[in-house]
């Protein structure tokens, strides 16, 4: 399943960057983060890897981040790997004036589970709009500073 989502933020590309890019800010603008721990390679660059615990009702979700591409400040692209599930995200954020950048998210999910793969055919609004929810809190939090 692909999909894009896009958004624009009222703060110029460098700040708006300095923000996203910063592994400290992620409690910031992901409420469902418990936990976010570097695993291997040099933070933030290509072919580091991290692993995230986020909460999903009551239950947690643990995934393993790998950097694929870093051209900043253009491109930001990753792959999230779960159990049963592989998802791309390529970030393009592009200046659309000295004050606000747009930000666009390619996401492309994978799954080898029958489930996850009937909610991708039958619910594939529920992946899209779970993923502009984290932009827009990204937003809020990155127009406040």
């Amino acid at each position: 399943m692909k999909y894009i989502v896009e958004i624009e933020i009222n703060k110029p590309r460098e700040q708006m960057l300095e923000l996203f890019d910063n592994s400290e800010n992620l409690k910031e603008w992901m409420p469902s983060l418990v936990s976010f721990d570097h695993v291997s390679g040099e933070p933030g660059q290509v072919g580091a890897k991290s692993k995230f615990v986020v909460s999903m009702g009551k239950r947690s979700c643990e995934m393993i981040e790998t950097i694929t591409v870093r051209n900043m400040p253009v491109e930001f692209t990753a792959t999230y790997v779960t159990d049963g599930m592989w998802n791309e995200v390529k970030n393009i954020f592009d200046e659309v004036d000295e004050k606000t950048t747009k930000w666009t998210a390619y996401n492309e999910f994978r799954s080898d589970k029958f489930m996850m793969k009937l909610m991708m055919f039958l619910m594939p609004f529920a992946f899209k709009k779970e993923s502009l929810k984290f932009m827009q809190s990204f937003k809020a939090f990155a127009e406040k500073r």
